[in-house]
């Protein structure tokens, strides 16, 4: 039980990342269906800088670097040249995932993974408390959840992210900037995305090709799932967790065959979506930029 509970915790960090920094641009009113590219671009550039700089602490300012400069990219398109986020969103993943090949071969002469990298606590990802303890991105993920709670609904930055994100015209009649206010929030969903992504190659050692499969929009779902709300978006993160922490105790047992037991999650995901979706409100200008 206990080993279930720290394999949960293990693989809900880059969730709670994730979905913190989807809360965050998703309350600013942006949609944040770029977290995919966000820990792809945040996995490879720790792993290159954990690489090169010889030490953990360098991938992870890299990493959460990467996840920034994606941001940014996708700020300016969504704010600066008003593209539609959804269409933005999508081709962010895909430049994600084709400048990471690009940059992985010309890096480390490789199309499927990087060598190995310094990492936190043993060279073998551990599945106990104490490696997890160990880790200092495990207590950081763990804190993300809060830490956007207290900034979002403790501090006047956080009123002001959460006025742009429900009537920015009355946020400008009041002279919020909010271009300026939506392009931090994108920036610490860049940031926070970046940093689950960095905890993925360091607790691997490496970076492997397309490495965060599928987790960026496990945790757009969580986020969505949760209503945007930290508290319950957290939960929804550990839900997913022990739902595949699960999937891979059942594939060890071999009681149901593979295919359906590697479904578990993202039929969570689509069962938890169907039952919220309708009945969640969503931030009142979410996809829309102020005039």
């Amino acid at each position: 039980m206990l080993s279930f509970v720290a394999q949960t915790l293990r693989i809900a960090v880059p969730y709670l990342f994730a979905a913190a920094g989807g809360v965050a641009s998703e309350r600013a009113g942006l949609i944040a269906l770029t977290l995919e590219g966000y820990m792809l671009g945040g996995a490879f550039c720790a792993a290159l800088g954990s690489y090169y700089g010889g030490s953990p602490w360098a991938g992870i300012v890299a990493g959460a670097a990467g996840g920034i400069l994606l941001a940014l990219l996708y700020a300016a398109c969504a704010i600066r040249f008003r593209a539609d986020q959804v269409v933005v969103g999508i081709a962010m993943n895909l430049l994600a995932i084709g400048a990471t090949r690009f940059f992985l071969r010309l890096a480390f002469d490789s199309s499927s993974n990087s060598p190995r990298v310094p990492g936190f606590g043993a060279v073998q990802s551990g599945t106990g408390f104490l490696a997890l303890a160990s880790n200092p991105l495990v207590w950081l993920g763990v804190l993300a959840i809060p830490a956007i709670g207290w900034l979002l609904y403790r501090t006047p930055f956080g009123l002001r992210v959460r006025a742009v994100g429900e009537h920015p015209a009355s946020a400008v009649s009041v002279g919020i900037p909010v271009a300026r206010v939506r392009y931090v929030a994108v920036m610490f969903s860049g940031l926070l995305a970046g940093l689950g992504g960095a905890y993925l190659a360091l607790d691997q050692h490496q970076f492997t090709d397309q490495m965060t499969a599928g987790r960026g929009f496990i945790a757009l779902a969580a986020t969505i799932f949760g209503r945007w709300d930290p508290s319950r978006v957290g939960v929804a993160c550990l839900l997913f967790a022990a739902a595949e922490a699960l999937q891979i105790h059942l594939q060890g047992a071999q009681l149901i065959p593979s295919q359906f037991v590697e479904m578990i999650p993202y039929l969570l995901t689509i069962i938890a979506l169907a039952g919220v979706v309708g009945r969640a409100a969503p931030p009142a200008a979410l996809g829309r930029i102020a005039e």
